[in-house]
């Protein structure tokens, strides 16, 4: 559990000294195509979440996320307009990671700055894991199958293309 710990405060560093390009052609993180395992976190109360029920349930997009990400920051406007628009169609979801973090600290935050979807805590980094996350701002999209179909981080993502493409599949 170390060395995920580790991966994730490197990719922490690494996504605030450098900004990714996003990326749809499956180099970044899980593959294109994977399909996750069903793991389970929690909610901001502690309550287990099973990931595998909305894995092949319908379209899902992620962001691995942290109150301390700049980036994470430039990224949510587009998913605002990307939640605005879809919201209907995929379930958002946020992976609040525990680097730094606690739930406390992400309820705060999220009682002044209310993110566009379900805010998830992911205390044991098993999502992390399953998801092979490099870093905050990380962006998955499962399509209806519970394929992945986007894997992308950095700021510059155009998330709202990138739900459109998956739901034209």
């Amino acid at each position: 559990m170390r060395g995920a710990w580790c991966g994730v405060v490197l990719g922490a560093l690494l996504a605030a000294a450098q900004p990714l390009r996003a990326q749809d052609e499956g180099d970044l993180g899980i593959a294109l195509g994977a399909k996750p395992a069903p793991v389970q976190i929690q909610d901001l109360n502690g309550k287990p979440v099973d990931l595998g029920a909305y894995i092949g349930k319908g379209p899902v997009l992620l962001e691995f996320w942290a109150t301390w990400c700049p980036i994470c920051r430039a990224l949510e406007p587009r998913l605002r307009a990307a939640y605005a628009r879809y919201s209907s169609q995929v379930t958002f979801l946020i992976v609040g990671v525990a680097v730094n973090e606690t739930p406390e600290t992400i309820r705060r935050h999220v009682a002044d700055h209310p993110l566009p979807g379900t805010v998830l805590w992911d205390v044991e980094g098993r999502a992390v894991r399953a998801f092979d996350a490099p870093q905050t701002s990380y962006v998955v999209m499962l399509d209806k199958n519970g394929k992945v179909a986007y894997t992308g981080a950095g700021s510059d993502q155009d998330i709202e293309g990138a739900v459109a493409k998956m739901l034209s599949r």
